[in-house]
């Protein structure tokens, strides 16, 4: 018989695979579907795509202090999901740029809640029932890689309308899950107003959200524009699915181990590789290689974004004072999936406009690797801290 915490491991590795198949089957394809569906510009495509992640910088620490307040984040997370799936549907009736930007906006308000909030609950339970954040969010990289795929592949067959009907569905399978997650309190013991000045008064943690800016903001926005890389070079759009399904499958085996390395090597130094990795392969992409070489090297991805995650998701847990957890984890989502994300989507559609693609991706390579100075600036902190990190 299965027992109680290894059926909730089940229970999450369902959740995160949902919840990634719904994201990875719509946003890779959307900037393909904006310009070709619907004859839009790079700068337009840039401007409506960074409009939830600018929604995001606000929400998303909301929701973080709705969650820490109230100590309900299953409810929370369960409303976000159900909202975030209907209003994908949207796009399907509109047919104003207007529209669609009130669209976005509504939708990213929703959708800014589930990453963190599933998030911090996850790693609340795995610091309680033992076992590693890794092992269950790798099961997001494998529903996002195999929605790009799939998604791609009916994209090319049915049609590009198909990838938003997706999106809805595994979102409500989502929420059904989600009513069967464990109910992780949040705890609220000293005064939020004093926990948040105190996160931001701490040096490593503002220096490392502004490399999570420059580092996870390229990540972000290469989902928008990957798609029309690989069409400038002459690929198909099930083409860009099955890129982004060896992109996102690679990262799984890395989640899968990054629980060892970062115990043997530590959280910063797991980042500052992936880092580098990541700032590389995007150097690479400027200089416009052949289709092939653009396979090979999304493979890159597993050591990047699978290493980066659960090593900067571990630090800014244990770095955050534990009242105001959910809302340290809420800010680096936002500055990184948000801030960051909504910066690099908006500049590199009008260098996409200006310049070219190549443009778009020699920004994102040289952003990251300013990052990876960052980290390097509060690697050199940890010698002298003065407020300790939780392990």
């Amino acid at each position: 018989m299965i027992k109680a915490n290894q059926w909730a491991r089940i229970q999450f590795s369902f959740f995160f695979y949902l919840v990634f198949f719904g994201i990875g089957g719509l946003f890779p394809l959307l900037s393909v579907y904006f310009k070709n569906e619907v004859g839009l510009t790079g700068g337009q495509i840039g401007t409506l795509l960074s409009i939830g992640p600018i929604v995001m910088v606000f929400t998303q620490p909301l929701w973080g202090m709705i969650c820490d307040y109230t100590g309900k984040p299953n409810r929370m997370l369960i409303l976000a999901v159900m909202m975030t799936g209907m209003l994908g549907l949207g796009y399907l009736v509109l047919d104003t740029y207007a529209g669609m930007l009130v669209l976005a906006a509504c939708l990213a308000a929703f959708q800014s809640a589930i990453i963190p909030t599933s998030d911090s609950i996850a790693m609340n339970f795995v610091h309680r029932a033992g076992g590693h954040y890794g092992n269950l969010r790798l099961w997001g990289a494998i529903g996002f890689a195999s929605a790009t795929w799939i998604m791609g592949e009916l994209a090319e067959n049915l049609g590009m309308h198909v990838i938003f009907f997706g999106f809805a569905a595994s979102l409500w399978a989502c929420a059904i899950i989600g009513l069967k997650l464990p109910k992780e309190e949040v705890s609220f013991d000293l005064d939020l107003r004093s926990g948040l000045s105190r996160l931001i008064k701490m040096p490593r943690f503002s220096l490392f959200l502004l490399a999570t800016f420059l580092i996870f903001g390229p990540v972000q926005a290469n989902n928008t524009y990957f798609g029309l890389l690989f069409q400038h070079l002459g690929g198909t759009v099930a083409g860009v699915g099955l890129g982004f399904l060896f992109a996102a499958g690679s990262e799984a085996p890395f989640m899968r181990f990054a629980g060892p390395w970062i115990r043997k090597w530590g959280m910063l130094t797991v980042t500052l590789f992936a880092t580098l990795v990541s700032g590389i392969r995007w150097l690479f992409y400027a200089l416009e290689p052949s289709l092939f070489w653009v396979y090979v090297t999304t493979v890159s991805q597993g050591f990047s974004v699978g290493l980066f995650i659960p090593a900067a998701l571990q630090y800014v847990r244990d770095l955050a004072p534990k009242e105001v957890r959910t809302t340290a984890i809420s800010l680096y989502a936002a500055v990184g999936t948000g801030l960051g994300n909504s910066f690099f989507t908006l500049v590199g559609g009008y260098m996409l406009d200006w310049i070219g693609i190549s443009a778009t991706y020699l920004m994102y390579g040289l952003s990251t690797l300013a990052g990876a100075t960052i980290l390097m600036w509060v690697k050199k902190l940890e010698k002298f801290k003065t407020e300790p990190v939780r392990s």
